[in-house]
């Protein structure tokens, strides 16, 4: 019993063993099978290589022989091309020629027929030139004939008529000469009225109250005005200045007309003596200086005048002369205080004292609309009293009378900004009084 199961182990060892014994010969052989297959993948493997260096070479050979074949195309190729533009530019030559004299034959044909052209064109114009040179001869010839017997005509009109003229230009000569014979003597009798000192400036006085009644309003200016209490010398014209205030300063205006400097000056320019013109000169500034030097001294009084003067030329052309004179106005208007003026600027300085009058006016005008409002808004705020009783005692009234409130405040608010007056001073200026003896009677 106890030896079969040791012969059993010692069996299944011994079969074991040779199982791992024929496993382990199988491994050998696939061992020896596989270094055989490597040994045969190997051979394939060189072998392979070196078909394929063969082929590399072949293929390298053949791509050598390609690159020359076509080294020998494109050499072909050049030398066709060289060929073939030889020839193109040998054929494009004989047609360029080809074409040159057929556009010389062109040219040579439209010469020709421009030519026969212009010939018959010639041919044409000249008898048509021929025509009218005929026709207007033959009509000149009429024109000359209808023409000089209308000139004659014309000529024999004309000469009666001049001379009809003649008689009548001749009679007004005449005439004309008795005229100049009366305005010579008017002359002389002007000359006289101008040779009197007192008579040229009352020319120059009537000008200037003739400006002063067409520019200032009425009552803006006194005539022959005592300037200074201690001195008994008169301006001829003292124009009140338009200036806040009751003392307002005047303004001294004295017309002056040097006629005899002015003739000489006059005369030494038209005979062309410059020595004649330049002694003139001399002494009309001397005049002039001198006038302005008395103004100054006699009319310029501030505060009852302005600090300045004016001095009043009657003609623009005597004002022109003096104007000629280098820094003789300047100087007169800087040393003197005085402004020497002409009939063309003596009016602008009238304008602007006359807008100065109007802006004065707007100016006390607007002192009594704000008057007025500031009555207003204390009257305004009476009414807001009387209302507001009004609506206590009136119930049924109560809204028209709210209403009517808040536009009374609504006024009152615009006119905030005016100053109040008393009450006096309001009912006075709104003639309220009897209104406010009414309503304390009422109440």
């Amino acid at each position: 019993m106890t030896g079969e199961p040791v012969s059993l182990v010692m069996a299944a060892l011994i079969a074991a063993t040779l199982v791992i014994a024929i496993l382990a010969l199988l491994a050998a052989a696939r061992v020896i099978r596989l270094g055989q297959m490597l040994q045969h993948l190997r051979l394939l493997a060189e072998q392979t290589n070196t078909g394929l260096r063969a082929e590399s070479e072949t293929t390298r050979a053949a791509l050598r022989a390609a690159d020359a074949d076509s080294a020998r195309r494109q050499t072909e190729l050049r030398g066709a091309f060289d060929l073939g533009a030889e020839q193109l530019r040998t054929i494009l030559s004989r047609e360029q020629g080809e074409l040159r004299l057929a556009l010389a034959e062109g040219q040579r044909k439209s010469g020709e027929q421009i030519a026969a052209q212009f010939e018959m064109t010639r041919t044409m114009v000249e008898t048509k030139l021929k025509e009218i040179r005929e026709g207007n001869e033959a009509r000149l010839t009429d024109i000359q004939k209808t023409v000089n017997e209308q000139l004659h005509e014309a000529v024999e009109k004309q000469m009666k008529t001049s001379f009809e003229r003649v008689i009548d230009q001749f009679t007004a000569v005449q005439k004309a000469m008795s005229d100049v014979q009366s305005v010579a003597a008017g002359i002389g009798d002007i000359k006289r009225l101008f040779g009197n000192v007192k008579t040229r400036g009352g020319w120059g006085e009537t000008q200037v109250k003739a400006m002063l009644d067409d520019v200032l309003p009425p009552g803006t200016y006194h005539t022959n005005h005592k300037i200074r209490p201690e001195s008994d010398d008169m301006v001829e014209f003292a124009v009140i200045m338009p200036m806040r205030g009751e003392n307002r300063p005047l303004l001294p205006i004295d017309a002056k007309f040097p006629i005899a400097d002015y003739e000489r000056l006059l005369t030494a320019s038209e005979s062309g003596d410059a020595e004649g013109e330049r002694i003139a000169t001399r002494d009309l500034e001397r005049h002039i200086r001198d006038e302005a030097r008395t103004i100054h001294t006699k009319y310029i009084h501030p505060p009852v005048t302005v600090e300045f003067a004016v001095l009043y030329l009657p003609t623009d052309a005597l004002y022109a002369e003096v104007a000629r004179i280098p820094g003789l106005i300047d100087d007169i208007g800087r040393t003197f205080k005085v402004l020497v003026m002409g009939p063309s600027l003596f009016p602008a300085l009238l304008r602007t004292v006359h807008l100065g009058f109007l802006t004065l006016a707007l100016e006390q005008k607007a002192d009594q609309i704000r008057d007025l409002l500031g009555a207003t808004r204390s009257e305004m705020l009476k009414m807001d009293g009387v209302l507001e009783k009004l609506s206590k005692n009136a119930g049924t009234m109560s809204k028209t009378i709210e209403d009517a409130r808040q536009r009374t405040r609504a006024v009152q608010r615009k006119l905030r900004g005016v100053e109040a007056l008393d009450a006096e001073a309001s009912d006075r200026l709104l003639a309220l009084d009897g209104l406010a003896s009414d309503d304390a009677e009422d109440t």
